[in-house]
């Protein structure tokens, strides 16, 4: 029997997101068309490597690398990025993974990119190690990564060299990409969260990164389980052969286009990304959702933003509210609203009917911020009644 609404039926309650596309929320809402696609996708049976493949040359032509992957989320694209890194084209070493201590296996990784988010790359397998000094980070001087650093920290075991990108980190990516090149050395990029402005698709790529993982699930507007892995065609094809169902028969498996069988000794069992593994919905709508992605105006949708927020900050007139635009933030606009206990303020929030999220980002500095990203038009009014209401 259909379902009208699916959460009423399971007692879950809808939220008002003005937090951004954040994977405790749900991410991104999709569009009709993504979900069209989805649903048409659902209604065949296909090869998933000769779908991988197809995607492959979406993600290059959108991207400007050699290949890519749709993975099942950036952190899944970091995992599989590492363990690309770490066995090549090495069956046995597929199999290994993530018991890796009989071959080389360490990634290098500036001090101040260790995050929450670096266990994806140690899931592979990899053994994490910290260059450089956060004087930059921690506010005691103003110097970033050096190259030195790098390339002291180069031995034998170290198979890559891993690069969480941001606005304040991009500065530095230059020099790592200098040093990895010269050295032979695979460098990943996470860059999860750099999109918006569409124009980071191709950035980091033709800077001379090796590998790049985007999220799919935020402002790509797909499903919450996808992502892209994008670079260089024999480390996505690694990459590939470690996600696939490999419970196949060697005589007659045939292999993703991207996959030069005469560089394995062997056939592959499942590789560490076989929990990782995307349906066939999943690449149709990373796919449907990255062509919609390009071909949006971004300049046009800012302005709708833009104005929405306004309209937002003129209903909470009187208080302390500020307008960051899309070209301050590198994103999208923003609201900042400055209160005197942003947490309270926020749980108190989360406490109402319906429950509603801002981002709290900036709780530290008594800032709460309204990040329209996959805000509904229909939510700004009761929005904003909940923020006066808890204020």
């Amino acid at each position: 029997m259909e379902v009208s609404d699916p959460y009423e039926s399971l007692g879950v309650r809808r939220r008002i997101n003005a937090a951004g596309a954040l994977t405790r929320l749900g991410g991104a809402v999709m569009a009709p068309g993504v979900m069209a696609a989805m649903a048409a996708a659902s209604r065949a049976s296909v090869d998933i490597g000769e779908l991988q493949d197809a995607a492959s040359g979406r993600i290059a032509e959108a991207t400007g690398a050699e290949a890519g992957l749709v993975t099942t989320g950036a952190a899944a694209a970091l995992t599989l990025a590492a363990a690309a890194s770490i066995a090549r084209w090495d069956v046995a070493r597929m199999a290994a993974l993530p018991h890796a201590d009989g071959f080389p296996h360490d990634i290098l990784i500036p001090r101040t990119h260790r995050t929450g988010y670096a266990h994806a790359l140690a899931a592979s397998g990899a053994r994490l190690v910290d260059i450089g000094h956060n004087d930059r980070g921690a506010g005691a001087g103003v110097r970033g990564l050096e190259a030195w650093e790098i390339k002291t920290a180069l031995t034998p075991s170290v198979v890559a060299m891993a690069f969480s990108v941001n606005a304040t980190s991009v500065v530095d990516l230059p020099t790592a990409i200098a040093v990895c090149r010269a050295n032979g050395v695979p460098l990943i990029v996470d860059a999860a969260a750099q999109l918006p402005p569409k124009e980071n698709l191709r950035r980091f790529i033709s800077m001379g990164v090796d590998l790049v993982a985007f999220s799919g699930g935020k402002a790509l507007g797909g499903p919450q389980a996808s992502g892209i892995l994008a670079g260089r065609r024999d480390l996505v094809a690694s990459a590939l052969l470690q996600q696939l169902d490999m419970d196949v028969a060697p005589e007659t498996w045939v292999p993703p286009k991207m996959v030069d069988r005469a560089n394995l000794c062997g056939v592959p069992h499942h590789g560490i990304g076989r929990g990782f593994k995307a349906g066939k919905e999943e690449i149709v709508g990373l796919l449907a959702a990255l062509d919609r992605f390009v071909k949006a105006d971004d300049a046009a949708d800012n302005a709708a933003l833009e104005a929405r927020l306004k309209a937002i900050a003129a209903a909470l007139d009187g208080l302390d509210i500020k307008l960051v635009s899309a070209q301050q933030t590198g994103r999208v606009p923003v609201l900042e609203i400055a209160v005197a206990d942003a947490l309270s303020v926020s749980a108190r929030l989360q406490r109402s009917d319906p429950p509603v999220h801002l981002s709290e980002r900036h709780a530290a500095r008594g800032v709460l911020t309204l990040d329209p990203q996959v805000l509904l038009p229909e939510h700004d009014a009761p929005l904003a009644a909940a923020i006066r209401a808890a204020l």
